[in-house]
């Protein structure tokens, strides 16, 4: 999208909360249609801007708004395809089970997953690998779903998995209860006003690992220190941390005669600083990458607000 005549990008981002690579890779963009927005806060709050920006019907068909990330929909379908690629290359032949490991933090990924298994695709297994943040884990171990306030966030070296609040686990909730809008909907008020709800006992959460395939595991920082030089020393391969993550996870929950393919995240020199921790070297870089973080950046720093954001857009449109 970048120089795109008539195109607009407005970038949310959490203000200090991404390591100076990834930061250098969305900041020093000069095209004059891109604009990135840095908010205080995590980013569950950035994703609650999205998500009220667009829940604002007359200020989205004014500036002609959509999302591009994972709360749409069509973004979670093009993801589809990866497991149906990664089935392909795994096996030779139909009546072969495949299962999949996935670092999982805003659940689309993975959420695609599960389409793809809903298709027909035999997957025997759909892992979900959490960080320190474990409000998904811990659902998929006792049935409570329990998000954290932003406070409670933890601040990890897998940084894209900080989220407390998923956006695509109310879409896999509505297929657990039988896609019953009026039960997916009751369970989302109990969660406004409890903070959480709970469906452990209920042959519903029975159905999450039985008819739907689903199991979750934790992995640390130590743990990623430990999966990324274990796969450095023995494979020859650099990963970086949410990959690390999923590793870790897939090699407890891996099944005999079932192959497990972990789908990888980002490039190791995104955290480096993590890779040299793990192994004493600093990951490679490609030509276009080096000495990215010397760049000029154009960055846009607002607070947590709904109508700061508005109001950003509505000045550069």
């Amino acid at each position: 999208m970048r120089g795109r005549k008539g195109i607009r990008v407005f970038m949310l981002s959490p203000h200090g909360k991404m390591s100076p690579f990834q930061r250098a890779q969305m900041y020093s963009l000069q095209d004059t249609n891109i604009f990135n927005i840095a908010i205080r806060g995590v980013f569950d709050d950035c994703q609650d801007i999205v998500k009220a920006v667009s829940g604002d019907a007359a200020f989205k068909s004014a500036h002609r708004i959509g999302a591009v990330n994972s709360i749409n929909r069509a973004r979670v379908i093009a993801q589809v395809v990866y497991y149906f690629k990664g089935y392909f290359a795994a096996t030779r032949g139909n009546d072969e089970q495949v299962s999949f490991a996935v670092p999982s933090g805003n659940f689309g990924n993975i959420f695609a997953g599960h389409i793809a298994r809903m298709m027909g695709l035999p997957i025997r297994r759909l892992i979900l690998a959490s960080n320190e943040n474990d409000v998904l884990d811990e659902f998929f171990r006792t049935g409570v779903y329990r998000p954290r306030t932003s406070a409670q966030t933890h601040e990890t070296s897998s940084p894209s998995m900080d989220i407390s609040k998923a956006s695509n686990f109310e879409r896999f909730v509505y297929d657990v209860v039988g896609r019953d809008p009026q039960r997916t909907a009751a369970l989302w008020k109990s969660l406004a006003t409890q903070g959480q709800f709970d469906l452990s006992g209920t042959p519903e959460f029975a159905s999450v690992a039985g008819r739907f395939g689903f199991q979750s595991g934790v992995s640390t920082h130590a743990n990623r220190l430990q999966t990324i030089r274990m796969a450095h020393e023995k494979y020859g391969t650099l990963i970086d941390t949410h990959t690390a993550d999923g590793l870790k996870v897939a090699l407890e929950k891996r099944e005999a005669n079932v192959p497990m393919v972990v789908l990888e995240t980002a490039l190791p020199v995104k955290f480096a600083q993590t890779i040299v921790e793990a192994v004493g070297i600093e990951p490679p870089r490609r030509p276009e990458h080096q000495d990215i973080e010397k760049l000029p950046q154009r960055v846009m720093e607002l607070p947590t607000s709904v109508q700061a954001v508005k109001d950003f857009i509505h000045s550069n449109t």
